[in-house]
C-alpha cells in the first residue's frame, strides 16, 4: 500500500499538466517551428506600443504567408497570415482591415482580438512573450 500512494501522487501530477488550451492546429496551415522578435524600438514595430494596432511580418522563417502581430491593450496576439478555411493558393493571404484581417478568397473577416471568424477553424495562433521592449512570437 505505501508504494501505490506515492505511484498514484506521480500519476495525479502528470494529469494536471497543462498546455494552457493553446491549439492552433489547423489542416490547412503547416505547422511551422520558428521564433522570431520584434523590438519596438525600431520604427518598422513601433505601431506596437499602442492599442489595436497590428504589423505584418513576412520573413521567411515563418511560413509561406507570414504573421500578423497585434496590439490588443492588454497584451499581444500572433496568427498566421493564412487564410484558416482555404488551401494555400494565390488568394490565401490575409489582409489587414482595421482590427480585423480578411481573407480575399471567401471575404470572410476575422478578429485580431480573438482570431474568431464565421467558419469552422479561427485564424492559426501563435504564442507571444514579452520582455521589456522586445517581443517574442514563437511556435
Amino acid at each position: 500500500m505505501k508504494k501505490i500512494i506515492p505511484l498514484l501522487l506521480i500519476a495525479l501530477l502528470f494529469l494536471s499538466c497543462s498546455d494552457n488550451g493553446f491549439n492552433n492546429k489547423n489542416p490547412y496551415i503547416p505547422n511551422y517551428t520558428f521564433s522570431v522578435t520584434f523590438d519596438l524600438n525600431f520604427p518598422a514595430y513601433s505601431n506596437l506600443k499602442f492599442v489595436s494596432n497590428a504589423i505584418y511580418y513576412a520573413g521567411p522563417e515563418v511560413g509561406p504567408r507570414g504573421i500578423y502581430v497585434f496590439n490588443t491593450g492588454s497584451g499581444y496576439n500572433a496568427f498566421d497570415a493564412a487564410c484558416p478555411n482555404q488551401s494555400l493558393s494565390s488568394c490565401s493571404t490575409l489582409v489587414l482591415d482595421g482590427i480585423n484581417v480578411i481573407c480575399p478568397c471567401d471575404d470572410e473577416e476575422y478578429s485580431l482580438f480573438t482570431g474568431q471568424g464565421k467558419l469552422q477553424y479561427p485564424l492559426k495562433q501563435y504564442r507571444v512573450e514579452v520582455n521589456g521592449n522586445i517581443l517574442r512570437v514563437y511556435n
